[in-house]
């Protein structure tokens, strides 16, 4: 995976990082791969598919948080969009600090060893089912990638939430019948549609409020 693809893609994105910070995307991108052999914690195995697929996937969202203090990722697996997102904003300001809630132990491990291993002190894990996590402090936001859908997601991490707050909820086409199922108290106040340069796939953010 070479850096010259990731920067022609951040480009492509206008998404403008530091040196430092794309050498850090490489190199959580290469811990990945060598424990995906391992733990198998995602299907892709192409570093050039890694890197579409799940670096510059997770990283669309960026324009969007923002504002955002402090973010749950929800069912984050191998770490995304979390892990990237804590690296593209180290020393952000305001600080971005990123909570990962993962249910299975050999992923929240990975997780934990990747934040060691690249120096992420804006980010950290939670080896815990969701629905039983009650944390210091609620969340400006709830981000997942490939959680549940839309009614189960709201329902199982609205007690994470600050009032006020926003689930970002990363999609692929548009979710027509996601958004009819949910529940009556809740909205999507925005459908941003993502533009990921070489994945070639329709891709959404659908940002919902409870009313």
């Amino acid at each position: 995976m070479s850096a010259m693809t990731l920067e022609s893609g951040l480009a492509a994105m206008g998404l403008d990082l530091p040196p430092e910070v794309r050498a850090k995307l490489l190199a959580f991108a290469a811990l990945l791969a060598k424990w995906n052999k391992v733990y198998n914690l995602t299907s892709i195995r192409d570093a050039g598919q890694m890197l579409t697929h799940h670096l510059l996937d997770s990283l669309a969202v960026l324009p969007q948080l923002a504002g955002i203090e402090r973010l749950a990722d929800v069912g984050s697996g191998g770490g995304l969009p979390g892990i990237p997102l804590a690296i593209a904003t180290q020393g952000r300001a305001p600080a971005l600090a990123i909570t990962s809630i993962e249910t299975v132990n050999k992923k929240a491990s990975f997780q934990q060893q990747a934040k060691i291993e690249l120096g992420l002190a804006n980010f950290d894990v939670l080896n815990e089912r969701v629905e039983n996590v009650r944390p210091d402090a609620l969340f400006d936001a709830i981000i997942s990638r490939a959680f549940s859908e839309l009614a189960d997601f709201v329902g199982l991490t609205q007690h994470l939430l600050r009032p006020g707050g926003r689930f970002l909820a990363m999609k692929g086409v548009y979710p027509h019948d996601e958004i009819a199922r949910l529940p009556a108290d809740f909205r999507v106040v925005e459908a941003v549609p993502l533009t990921v340069p070489g994945l070639g796939a329709e891709r959404h953010l659908i940002i919902v409020e409870k009313s």
